[in-house]
Formats: C-alpha cells, structure tokens, sequence
C-alpha cells in the first residue's frame, strides 16, 4: 500500500503515543487526508547517514499510526495525538510537489517475544516510575500495561536516547532478546 511518510528523530512502536505538533503544509495535508479517508500515514525514523534527495535519509522500518485526538493549540497549530497500529517495511519511496514523501508500506512483524513480566523485572517497575513521574508521557495513555512484556519493551525502546541507528538495529530482529539484554544492563 503507497502511504504517506512522516519522518522524525523519535519513533514510535505499535500501541505507542506521541502527541506532535504539525505545522508545515505538506505534514497538515496528510493529516487532513488522513482523518478524511479514516486511514493514517507512517512514522519513520530518520537516518542522519543518508542522501535526502535520493530519500536514503529514511531509515527502512516504520510504524503506522493513526490519529486519536486533535485539537487547535494555544498558538494556532494543529496538535494531534497519533498511536502506532502496527510496524511496516518501506520501499519505493518518493517525493511529491510538496515535498510530502510516500512510499510502498508492507505490514511486517518486527519480533516476537516470549518472555513472562517476571523476567523482565525490574524494567516494568521502572517503566511504571517513569509514567508516574512524567504526566507528559503517562496522559497520552488510557491504560498503562505492565504486565504486558512486548508493551513494556516497546515503551523502552521509544524512550531510550539511543541514535536511530540502534533502534533499527534492535527492531531488525527477529526476536526481542537482544533488547531485553540491552535493557537489562541499563537499568541494573
């Protein structure tokens, strides 16, 4: 499926948050595409390595997201609220007039994850420490799941000031061991 591209230097993972502040022409018409047809667009990270006009400053895995809440901010923008559906390999990309890239957009499952909560303690409890100290991350959330072992790693690997390169890294997987190892060492 061709999709819109929305890149930036934080990500977002299946059933993440992220309220954005959108503001340049293209990005406002893809939201308002996006709301219109009831479909959303993709977030991708970007890769400081690559060439922009050749659209290798994108890295190759996405998430698309949907918007759940927008309002009119205080100083006139759109403020949206998007949530990430599930992540996609993106292919093809290019660019239109208005500088808005699209790209060929294949569903993909990033890893699996077969660990029980108990094994990833202590990162929930930290976790849990975060949304309870930061009301700017925990009030994008209805329900905060931790006891949900793919919630809690995802969750970590947006917060996680680590390059885009590294978040590719991990996301390129196929299981999800490698970050729960990184996690780990991190948090003991």
């Amino acid at each position: 499926m061709k999709v819109s591209l929305f890149p930036l230097s934080s990500h977002i993972l299946p059933e993440g948050r992220m309220a954005l502040r959108i503001f340049e022409p293209r990005y406002v018409r893809m939201v308002k595409e996006a709301c219109e047809s009831d479909a959303g667009f993709v977030i991708c990270m970007l890769n400081a390595k690559g060439d922009k006009t050749k659209n290798t400053h994108i890295f190759p895995t996405g998430t698309y997201c949907k918007v759940i809440d927008f309002d009119v901010l205080e100083d006139g923008l759109l403020g949206i609220t998007v949530e990430g559906q599930y992540c996609v390999n993106i292919s093809n990309i290019q660019t239109e007039a208005d500088d808005l890239r699209v790209a060929d957009c294949e569903p993909t499952n990033v890893w699996q994850c077969n660990f029980d909560i108990q094994e990833l303690s202590p990162m929930n409890e930290r976790l849990g420490e975060i949304f309870d100290t930061y009301a700017e991350v925990s009030s994008l959330y209805d329900q905060v799941k931790l006891d949900d072992p793919l919630w809690v790693i995802n969750r970590w690997l947006e917060l996680l000031p680590v390059d885009a390169e590294q978040k590719q890294h991990f996301l390129a997987q196929k299981d999800c061991k490698k970050i729960v190892d990184y996690l780990a060492q991190l948090i003991e």
